[in-house]
C-alpha cells in the first residue's frame, strides 16, 4: 500500500537542493534518517561542497547504518534529536523529518536556533509534514519520550481521515502499531505546523526577521530562514512560486482523498470477506 502514496521528503529534492546551493551550504544536520531517500540527496550535496552530513536518528534501518559508515561525508548520531542537539556541530542548514509532534518539533527549533546563534550562522531549516495530517494533530513514534504534561491522549489503534475530525478505530490512515495519533485535532500545542508557528511568534524580530514558506505537497514542506541573510532573497525567489500554491494544494488534497478511498475500500472488503 505504501507504494500508492509518495511520502518521502526526497520528493522535494529538486526544490531543496537549489536552496542549499543558493545559500552556499556545506555542512547539514538531518534529523530523521531515510536510507536511499533524502539522506542520500543531502550526502551528495555535502560531498560536492566539501562538507559533512550529520544524521541524527536513534534507530535507523540497518541499511542506513552500513551506508553511513561507508560514506566519509556522513556521520550518524544514534540519539534522539532533543538529546543530541546541544552537542551538535554548527551547520549551514537543518533538515527536520523526525517525530511529528508539537513538543518535539518546537524544541528542535529552539535547539536549532540556539546552535545557529552560538555559531553566528543564519537560520535555514527545512521541515517535513507541516500539512495534513500532522499540521494540527500530534503523531508519536515514541510517546514515552514526550513528557506526560506535553503528551496528548493518543492511540496506536486508530487512523485519521479527511472527512472525520475524530480518529477511527482500525480505519483510515494508520500506523498498524508503528505510530500513534493524538485523539483530538487542533487546539494549543498540537501538531507540527502549530509548533512552527509558535516558534516563529517567539523568535521573529526586526533584527532577525524570519521568512516561512509552505509548500503544500507530499504532506507539506516548510522552509524557515533568516530574512536578513545575504542569500535570503535568492532562496525566497526559489520558493515563491510554490508557497501556498492553490493548484499544488488542490492536487495534494485529491491524492489524499483517492488514497483514503482505497484504504476504505480495502477495509470494507476485508470486513465482509468470508473467514478462512
Amino acid at each position: 500500500m505504501s507504494g500508492l502514496l509518495i511520502h518521502s521528503m526526497a520528493e522535494f529534492a529538486p526544490l531543496i537542493r537549489p536552496c542549499l546551493e543558493r545559500a552556499g551550504t556545506r555542512d547539514i544536520v538531518e534529523i530523521g534518517a531515510e536510507f536511499g531517500g533524502m539522506s542520500a540527496e543531502l550526502a551528495d550535496h555535502c560531498a560536492a561542497a566539501g562538507g559533512m552530513l550529520t544524521s541524527v536518528d536513534p534507530a535507523p534501518k540497518p541499511e542506513f547504518i552500513a551506508w553511513a559508515a561507508a560514506d566519509p561525508a556522513v556521520r550518524h548520531i544514534a540519539r534522539p534529536s532533543l538529546d543530541a542537539l546541544p552537542d551538535l556541530p554548527a551547520a549551514d542548514a537543518w533538515v527536520v523529518d523526525g517525530d511529528h509532534n508539537y513538543y518535539t518539533v518546537y524544541n528542535e527549533l529552539l535547539g536549532i536556533d540556539a546552535a545557529c546563534r552560538r555559531a553566528d550562522k543564519p537560520l535555514l531549516a527545512f521541515l517535513h509534514d507541516i500539512s495534513w495530517p500532522c499540521a494540527r494533530r500530534d503523531f508519536y513514534y515514541a510517546p514515552d519520550r514526550i513528557p506526560a504534561e506535553h503528551r496528548h491522549p493518543h492511540s496506536f489503534d486508530v487512523g485519521v481521515t479527511l472527512a472525520h475530525g475524530k480518529p477511527m478505530l482500525h480505519r483510515g490512515m494508520r500506523g498498524m502499531g508503528h505510530f500513534a495519533w493524538a485523539l483530538h485535532e487542533g487546539g494549543p500545542r498540537n501538531g507540527v505546523l502549530t509548533a512552527v508557528e509558535d516558534f516563529i511568534a517567539g523568535a521573529d524580530s526586526e533584527e532577525r526577521p524570519l521568512i516561512f514558506a509552505h509548500i503544500p505537497a507530499v504532506f507539506g514542506l516548510g522552509v524557515l530562514f533568516d530574512g536578513s541573510a545575504e542569500w535570503a532573497e535568492d532562496v525566497a525567489g526559489q520558493l515563491l512560486p510554490y508557497h501556498q500554491n492553490e493548484l499544488i494544494a488542490k492536487l495534494e488534497l485529491n491524492r489524499l482523498e483517492n488514497y483514503l478511498a482505497v484504504i476504505d475500500w480495502q477495509d470494507s472488503h476485508a470486513a465482509t470477506a468470508p473467514a478462512g
